[in-house]
């Protein structure tokens, strides 16, 4: 889709998402760089495409759709075929009860494509305008699986006869055109549109393992024969400028890879094992927008929390959570609210997972002596308002964090502790003072990241006694108390969006009826599953939390030498929400499973 730039100007003066001066500044920029309007304001973060193109759609009278690809059927999208879809850039993304087929486009206004489309569907066509983003992501589901693309290179890497030992790896295997090369992107390909968070690549004795972890679970996607084994982890230390040769000690490295209009990081880590060299890809987006705190799960009691934390002047707010339950998500998005022009942000952090544009942001870098106290040493010198330190995980860097809060910086970082309540604690192991802990701290984050509930198949039902009982036992209470509680929540959680469902509409049919008293269901997977959601009976992921809020008590308790035990008593009798329980709400609610939540509650799985 493109926009000109006189009417992109008028959608931003009229949105009033730009000031005089930016939009000066823009066309000057245009000037310079000679590119379209649309492209800077989205590169620049003035405006997303998304809402770009919702005003764009307002302005010509066309219903703006937002396509998701994992919810087109096959049989739907297949009505168009793949070269037409192509060729005009649209996707049938669904057929409503009265047979009027919904069809998305970049550019409505392309009447040739539309009385095509007319003559090939019939006229109960309904156009909607989408992303381009959207519809490139769309047009891919034409592809074939994994498994059978795998098959066709692997059968012509048969050919070209991959050898199997390490040392006899060819330039021509290694080669961008290679059927090595082609493995790697398709391995990689396919683990974003799975939405998967890491690719683990695991020589086996006979075989290779290709695993992709979803929503937080690992899955194995494929299986390829051992010999390609050395080719596929030569190709990837190229990729991310690692030592070919040197297969005897661990080496970290990164690229990056577009698909479709997004940019993704890959930070690849490589390991000796027994079978050979391991290989683990974490993708990050590079495209990604922060979410919204309530987007992430926050509501109530925790929403107010935090945001009540991070509007104070100075101090110290602590993340914590084992690796992988979502603190960089978290502080990403915090830093997102805080990030303005009159405000200078500067982190440390191994490795910058997340861009934020117009923040200053540094990689440790232990062998150039970039550590995070030395680096946090370095940006105290760069006039800073407000600091991130990816951990902390010495005196060094706590005493530098604690000094940082005391003169006048909002300081966020991250611990690896099991809840809120054992960080302060902690941080008296290191080392600090308690008077200092005290009077710096401001907040302390503890939360895990559960998977959500499809919303196409999962189902309620009426827990029997023994359910009830096995509640009561675990959540440490008596299911009349339980819901005696839960009563009391529900306004804040209505209000603080933990009474929307996945898609943001108001959930009004939930469990916590204003007239309950007892827990009359709960919600479970449906069978197996649907295809939505690839018959896991989840789909995406949504934090617990629990926001612990230093008030003059537990600053007594802290100052005290006070256990962990304590300081937790004290902040539940403050009002301060479990993980526990902010999960069993959000199980009441249908948003994930009682079994998601003692998943990661119990076991420290996340």
């Amino acid at each position: 889709m493109r926009i000109s730039d006189s009417l992109v100007e008028k959608l931003l003066v009229a949105a009033k998402k730009v000031t005089p001066e930016k939009l000066a500044e823009l066309k000057e920029q245009e000037k310079t760089e000679k590119k379209p309007l649309q492209d800077l304001v989205i590169k620049g973060s003035v405006i997303s495409e998304k809402d770009l193109t919702k005003l764009y759609a307002a302005e010509i009278d066309i219903p703006f759709a937002e396509v998701k690809a994992k919810e087109i059927k096959r049989e739907v999208l297949k009505l168009i075929p793949e070269r037409i879809a192509k060729q005009y850039g649209v996707i049938l993304f669904g057929v409503e009860e009265d047979g009027s087929k919904l069809l998305a486009m970049e550019d409505p206004d392309d009447i040739q494509a539309v009385n095509f489309l007319q003559k090939q569907l019939g006229d109960n066509l309904k156009v909607h305008v989408a992303t381009s983003t959207d519809i490139r992501t769309a047009l891919d589901l034409y592809r074939g699986n994994i498994s059978s693309e795998l098959t066709q290179v692997v059968t012509a890497s048969d050919a070209d006869e991959v050898p199997e030992e390490e040392e006899d790896v060819s330039e021509e295997d290694l080669a961008e055109d290679s059927p090595i090369a082609q493995t790697v992107n398709l391995l990689i390909e396919y683990a974003i549109r799975s939405s998967a968070s890491d690719i683990h690549i695991e020589p086996r004795d006979s075989y290779v393992s290709v695993r992709y972890r979803i929503d937080g679970i690992l899955k194995e996607a494929n299986k390829l024969p051992k010999k390609v084994h050395s080719a596929l982890v030569s190709r990837i230390k190229i990729l991310s400028n690692l030592k070919l040769d040197e297969r005897r000690v661990p080496q970290d490295g990164r690229f990056k890879i577009q698909i479709g209009s997004a940019v993704y990081a890959l930070r690849v880590s490589t390991l000796p094992i027994s079978e050979g060299e391991k290989v683990v890809m974490r993708i990050l987006s590079e495209s990604s927008e922060a979410l919204s705190l309530e987007d992430l799960g926050y509501w109530g009691v925790s929403l107010k929390n935090i945001n009540d934390a991070i509007k104070q002047p100075h101090g110290m707010i602590l993340v914590t959570g084992p690796t992988g339950s979502g603190k960089s998500t978290s502080l990403f998005s915090i830093l997102s609210l805080l990030n303005k022009p009159s405000v200078n942000i500067s982190t440390v952090e191994d490795p910058v997972e997340y861009k934020i544009p117009g923040a200053n942001q540094t990689q440790v870098n232990p062998k150039a002596g970039m550590t995070f106290a030395n680096g946090l040493r370095a940006l105290l010198r760069q006039d800073p308002n407000i600091i991130m330190i990816g951990e902390i995980r010495d005196i060094e860097t706590a005493s530098l964090a604690v000094q940082a809060a005391l003169t006048g910086h909002l300081v966020f970082a991250t611990l690896h502790t099991n809840n809120a309540a054992t960080t302060l604690p902690r941080l008296l192991d290191m080392g600090l003072e308690p008077f200092l802990i005290a009077s710096t701290v401001r907040a302390v984050v503890g939360q895990r990241l559960v998977r959500r509930l499809c919303l196409d198949c999962r189902e309620s039902y009426t827990p029997d006694a023994a359910t009830l009982k096995q509640v009561a036992e675990i959540f440490k209470t008596d299911d009349n108390s339980v819901m005696g509680y839960v009563h009391e929540l529900e306004k804040q959680a209505l209000d603080g969006g933990i009474g929307k469902d996945n898609q943001g509409k108001s959930s009004k049919t939930s469990d916590l009826s204003t007239t309950a008293t007892k827990i009359t269901r709960l919600w479970k997977v449906h069978n197996n599953g649907c295809e939505a959601c690839n018959h896991t009976g989840y789909k995406g992921r949504v934090g617990i939390y629990e926001v612990l809020s230093n008030s003059q008590d537990i600053q007594r308790l802290i100052v005290a030498n006070a256990t962990s035990g304590d300081i937790q008593n004290q902040a539940i009798k403050e009002g301060m929400v479990t993980m526990q329980l902010d999960g069993f709400i959000k199980a009441l609610r249908g948003q994930t499973s009682i079994e998601e939540i003692l998943r990661v509650t119990t076991t420290g799985d996340n």
